[in-house]
C-alpha cells in the first residue's frame, strides 16, 4: 500500500488543517462523518477541537460505537489534543456526558496547561519522528496524568507525557498540523501502512 486512505473526523475542530497534512504526507486525506465513511478508511485521525461536543456529535452522527470497533479490530488512529483525550480510556475531570472511544491505556487531565489565553509554542523531542524536535502548539492542551504497561510516552513537556503510542494508536497533546512541519503526520502515515502490511 503506497498511499493509504486516512480520515480525518469532521465533526467539530482544526478538519482542514489535518486533511492537508495528510496529503502532504503522502496519504489519501477524506473527511469522515457517518460510519460508512469510517468503513472505507485505512486509519483515522481524531482533531484537535473541544473533546465534550466531539463526543456528543459523534455519539448524535451514530459514530461512536463504529469507532470503538474499529479501534479494537486494530484500525490505526491517531489524536492530537481533544483527539488524544477522546482515544483514552479515561478522563480524570470529564465533562457531564462525556465519553471517549478509547484503546489508549492512559488517563488524561483536561485543559491541564491552562485556559485559551494560556496557550503557548515549545520544541518537544518526540521519539520516532526524525529530524529534531517538533514545534507543538498547546492550546488548551491535555496532558498525561498515567498510562498503563502498553503505553509508549513518545515525548515529556514540563514533567507530564505529551505524546504517546500503543500499538497502532497515536496521541499527541499538542497541534502538529498547525505548524507546516508534516513529520508527525508521515509518522503516522508509516504506522498505518505499516498495518496494513
Amino acid at each position: 500500500m503506497t498511499t493509504p486512505a486516512i480520515g480525518v473526523l469532521a465533526l467539530q475542530g482544526d478538519v482542514r488543517e489535518h486533511l492537508a497534512a495528510l496529503e502532504a504526507a503522502g496519504a489519501a486525506a477524506r473527511t469522515v462523518r457517518r460510519p460508512q465513511e469510517l468503513a472505507g478508511v485505512d486509519g483515522l485521525v481524531i482533531p484537535g477541537g473541544e473533546s465534550t461536543t466531539i463526543s456528543k456529535l459523534a455519539t448524535a452522527f451514530g459514530l461512536m460505537e463504529p469507532l470503538r470497533e474499529r479501534v479494537r479490530s486494530g484500525m490505526p488512529a491517531y489524536g492530537s489534543c481533544a483527539g488524544m483525550i477522546m482515544l483514552a480510556d479515561k478522563i480524570l475531570d470529564p465533562r457531564s456526558g462525556q465519553e471517549t472511544v478509547g484503546g489508549i491505556d492512559m488517563i488524561v487531565r483536561r485543559n491541564a496547561f491552562g485556559r485559551q489565553n494560556e496557550s503557548f509554542e515549545a520544541s518537544v523531542d518526540v521519539a520516532g519522528v526524525e529530524g529534531g524536535p517538533v514545534e507543538g502548539v498547546f492550546i488548551r492542551a491535555p496532558w498525561v496524568e498515567s498510562t498503563g504497561a502498553d503505553v509508549e510516552v513518545l515525548a515529556v513537556f514540563d514533567g507530564h507525557p505529551v505524546a504517546v503510542r500503543q500499538g497502532s494508536l497515536l496521541a499527541t497533546a499538542f497541534h502538529p498540523e498547525l505548524t507546516g512541519d508534516h513529520r508527525v503526520h508521515r509518522f503516522f502515515t508509516a504506522m498505518v501502512r505499516s498495518a496494513a502490511r
